[in-house]
């Protein structure tokens, strides 16, 4: 069995997953990913991880901490929105290049909703 997906369709299956909260406003992402985000939940009990100010090092400990968070999609939805490709760090469990190669996809997806008039 052949696991292997093609970077060009992994950054469209990711994208098409987001298309379920296309409709849900900014207010009730963010509120959704304040409440239940991983890494709010260390920052609000005072165990925030030693990040050390080397990138990856960080990167990596960010990873980890998005790799078990319930709401890496409304995370990832809600910084795409807001910022787009250009923040930094770690947000719905894509780094900031991961970001940038989703984020044109991403946008035309929901260009072609608008367009056709809400079908995907």
């Amino acid at each position: 069995m052949n696991d292997y997906v093609d970077p060009e369709d992994y950054w469209e299956m990711l994208a098409a997953d987001l298309d379920r909260y296309a409709a849900v406003p900014d207010e009730v992402l963010s509120e959704i990913v304040t409440r239940d985000g991983a890494c709010m939940a260390l920052f609000d009990e005072d165990n925030a991880p030693d990040f050390t100010g080397d990138a990856v090092s960080d990167r990596e400990l960010a990873a980890r901490v998005c790799a078990g968070c319930p709401v890496r999609r409304e995370c990832l939805e809600l910084e795409l929105r807001t910022a787009g490709e250009f923040t930094l760090g770690v947000w719905g469990a894509l780094n900031e290049e991961d970001r940038r190669a989703v984020y044109p996809v991403w946008l035309a997806r929901r260009a072609r909703a608008e367009r056709d008039g809400g079908d995907q």
